[in-house]
């Protein structure tokens, strides 16, 4: 049975684009494997805290010597982390805001990004000593733009960080290969009119069929879409 973890950080509880894309796409997953086990995690709606110090200073302590308090500063990750560890796909619905990660999304990426959980860390690795203990994940990010125009060469290529963001944690941090990684948008949000709905139906349908080709293969294989060699 496949673990589904679903990050929704859209501060829109309805009327969201990017919730409805998340239901399109678990839904034709279900059409594929029923008994998928979807856990969702609404960051939108509940954000979680920010980091602190005493948050730092406890990631950072190896844990047999951690405090009582350390352990508490530490408890709001220890489940976000614990989702993560036990999904085999990483779903974000996730809106471009400002160009970038949505303030709650980023703040459940600093929860959620720990040495000793989901990284290592050794200096005898040379220049790259970050090295992720995760792995067999997809990560999929389904996203509204209110803009248009963000792909290699368009009048905005440059300006959008929130899928370049998410890609290097899926594929550095969380254990994704880049074959594994998959981002679907809608555009044209803030101007209306045919180009969105356009787009929109276009990243619907787009969706959908992700949903099914992702259930599909990993059903038969119990693995991503992708595997290395």
């Amino acid at each position: 049975m496949t673990a589904l973890l679903r990050i929704d950080s859209s501060a829109r509880p309805t009327k969201s684009i990017t919730r409805d894309l998340a239901d399109r796409f678990i839904e034709s997953w279900r059409s594929v494997e029923p008994e998928v086990k979807v856990v969702t995690r609404d960051v939108g709606q509940a954000p979680p805290p920010i980091v602190t110090v005493d948050w730092i200073s406890a990631a950072f302590t190896p844990y047999e010597e951690r405090t009582e308090a350390m352990h508490e500063a530490l408890s709001v990750s220890d489940v976000l982390v614990d989702e993560v560890e036990q999904a085999d796909v990483l779903l974000f619905a996730a809106p471009l805001y400002n160009y970038g990660l949505p303030a709650s999304l980023k703040s459940w990426v600093d929860q959620v990004v720990r040495i000793g959980r989901v990284f290592s860390f050794d200096l005898n690795r040379g220049d790259f000593p970050i090295e992720s203990t995760l792995g067999g994940k997809s990560a999929v990010v389904l996203s509204s733009w209110g803009e248009f125009g963000f792909h290699e060469g368009g009048p905005r290529d440059g300006w959008n960080h929130l899928i370049p963001h998410l890609k290097t944690l899926a594929t550095k941090v969380f254990g994704v290969l880049d074959d594994d990684f998959h981002a679907i948008a809608s555009e044209y949000q803030e101007f209306g009119g045919d180009r969105h709905e356009h787009s929109l139906e276009q990243a619907r349908l787009a969706a959908s069929q992700l949903g099914r080709e992702l259930a599909e293969y990993r059903l038969v294989t119990e693995t991503p879409l992708k595997q290395p060699g």
